[in-house]
Parts: C-alpha cells; sequence; structure tokens
C-alpha cells in the first residue's frame, strides 16, 4: 500500500494545485459561498476519517443545547436516503447514516437533519416551524458553497496534518493551508498528561497563527459499558471473555481500553454497513460471550435480535487545559451573531 501510494505522488501534486485553485476561486469570490443570519460552526478536519468529529460535535451540543435551539447537519455518510432527511421517531441508522441517528438518539432536544448540500439543508433547517437557533455543521471544512461563521479544525495528535500530504499518496483533503480558514485548532486523542512543552511543539509545528486558538484534547472513555437494559462496570467486564468489534477508523485506543488476555478483536471498515453475513461471523466467534463495541457502530446493530449480548462503551472529547476559555469562545460567538 505505501509503494502504491508513492507510485501515485503525480496525482497527489494535481489533487494538490486542483483543490488550491478551487480555494482560490472561494477566497475571491469568484466561486459563491452562501452566508447565514443565524450562527453556524463548521467542525471538521484536513484529512479524511478518525480525528474524533464525532465526540467533538457531542460536545458542542453540551455546551450550546442548555441555552440555545440547537441543530447538526451531516452529509449522512453511506445512508441509504437521499436529498433532505430531519430526523423522526421513524428514523434509523439506515436512513440517517450512523453519526446523526446516534445524535438524534442521545440528545432529544435537538433537531438532526442530514443534506449533502448543506445550503439546501441549512435553508430547510431554517424553513421549520420550530427553526434552530445554531447549526453545528458535521464534517463541512471543505464544504465552500456554505460560509461558515465559525471554524473548528480538529487534527489527531498521531497523524497531524503537519506531517501529512494530499490524497493518495497521503490522507489530506486541501493543502495544508486550508489550516488558515480554522479559528480554532484542535489536537485531538492526545496523552492525557501530554506535556506543556510538547503541546508548544505542536503549535509552532501546525504553524497556528496569533489570530487562532489551538486546544488539545483526549478521548476519555466511559466507566461501564451499556446494553439494551443493563450496565456493567469496565473493571468487571475485563475480567470476562469477550468479542470487542468495532468499524471505526481508528479502533486500537477502542481495543486497548477494554482488552484481557482471552478477547478476541474483529475490525470493519469505517462505517460499515454489517451484512447477514458479517453478522454471522460476529455470533460464531462470540458464541456465547458479550460483544462490546463503539457506541457508532452500536446504533447500527442494536436492533439486531440475534446480537442480544450487544453492549457498548461511550467516550467523550476532554480538554487538557482551557476548557473555559473554548466554552467562552464559542458561546460569545453565538450570543453576539445572535444579537447582531
Amino acid at each position: 500500500m505505501k509503494l502504491l501510494r508513492k507510485i501515485l505522488f503525480p496525482f497527489a501534486i494535481l489533487y494538490g494545485f486542483i483543490t488550491t485553485i478551487r480555494n482560490l476561486l472561494f477566497d475571491k469570490g469568484i466561486l459563491k459561498s452562501n452566508s447565514f443570519d443565524i450562527p453556524v460552526i463548521a467542525v471538521g478536519n484536513l484529512s479524511v476519517g478518525g480525528t474524533g468529529k464525532t465526540p467533538q460535535i457531542e460536545y458542542l451540543i453540551r455546551l450550546l443545547s442548555v441555552q440555545y435551539k440547537v441543530a447538526t447537519l451531516s452529509r449522512g455518510y453511506k445512508r441509504k436516503s437521499e436529498g433532505f432527511v430531519l430526523a423522526s421517531s421513524t428514523s434509523n441508522a439506515e436512513i440517517l447514516g450512523d453519526e446523526p441517528f446516534q445524535f438524534y438518539q442521545k440528545f432529544p432536544n435537538i433537531q438532526v437533519a442530514v443534506d449533502a448540500d448543506r445550503t439546501n439543508g441549512i435553508t430547510q433547517l431554517l424553513s421549520q416551524n420550530k427553526k434552530p437557533q445554531v447549526i453545528l455543521l458535521d464534517d463541512a471544512y471543505q464544504h465552500r458553497k456554505v460560509k461558515a461563521g465559525f471554524y473548528i479544525l480538529l487534527s489527531s495528535y498521531d497523524d497531524l496534518y503537519a506531517d501529512d500530504f494530499m490524497l493518495p499518496t497521503g490522507n489530506l483533503r486541501e493543502s495544508r493551508s486550508g489550516a488558515n480558514r480554522a479559528n480554532i485548532v484542535i489536537v485531538t486523542k492526545c496523552p492525557k498528561d501530554l506535556s506543556e512543552i510538547k503541546q508548544e511543539e505542536i503549535r509552532l509545528k501546525l504553524k497556528v497563527s496569533c489570530s487562532q486558538q489551538i486546544y488539545f484534547t483526549f478521548i476519555d472513555y466511559d466507566d461501564a459499558i451499556y446494553g439494551k437494559d443493563e450496565k456493567i462496570a469496565v473493571n468487571t467486564i475485563k475480567k470476562e471473555s469477550k468479542l470487542l468489534l468495532a468499524g471505526i477508523a481508528k479502533p486500537t485506543p477502542f481495543f486497548e481500553y477494554l482488552k484481557s488476555e482471552n478477547d478476541e478483536c474483529l475490525t470493519f471498515p469505517d462505517h460499515h454497513n454489517f451484512s447477514d453475513s458479517d453478522l454471522e461471523t460476529i455470533q460464531k466467534k462470540a458464541q456465547n460471550k458479550k460483544i462490546i463495541t463503539t457506541e457508532k457502530d452500536y446504533v447500527r446493530l442494536k436492533d439486531v435480535e440475534v446480537l442480544s449480548q450487544l453492549y457498548y462503551l461511550p467516550i467523550k472529547s476532554t480538554f487538557i487545559k482551557h476548557q473555559q476559555n473554548f466554552d467562552a469562545t464559542i458561546l460569545e460567538y453565538v450570543k453576539v451573531n445572535l444579537d447582531s
């Protein structure tokens, strides 16, 4: 795979050139970006997958939904529906996609919508009788047809965009200069004890400007797993032999947090749609043992009756330092743009 990526290097140069020209046309106003009269916060990354967008969106939902009517708008990756869909009691992961359905399940007090055309999606949300006061755009950093009022750029600690290269040689969707559009840069999935010296080294490597803020977060795992009608402490479940199942971009930390000596790990591609054959394989490997999966996978598997021994482990994004500063910045942006 590494050799193939090196062979495709000329295509990476071409792709980088095309995306740079596209961004330049949007920056100069030659290609149109649509702005809206309410606070719109875009969360995304420069690379493909695995930077922790879902827990960051959930963090913003918890922060903002206490005071404001919040909506999330996602593309709905791998969903089987088309166009604009507003989540309702009849929705499921196939209709919304796994991450939007997870938002809908966890936060019943917000609106959750999907639309590949973010401009149309925002327009549809604002035409609702109960229109939102704040819209969170999930994975929309490269969606330049919408001009968000605030941009949060995520980069994983072990895969910084400063160390990456354009697709298909690397994993970048656009050049590293795209980071200049961000109001806030968050380095995700850091070690909990990341030193201030190391944080400063990363800030310099990412070339964060004086007009941008940078924060460092880690993935905080719950101390319990959850099934349909049961909650079990992680310390207890670690003593049992079990099957660990993940269909996410970077499952290793999930496995490491739960794994004990006799466990088996089963990995599927990110956003995987589980087939009947997959379910048979899972059931055979699990036998009568508990199956523990990620929250994102659980929303796609929880209605499969044969997996009655299925549990999930919740996660959240936690700031190493300066959480109050981050919260204040977001709340101030929303307040000012609602009052204007």
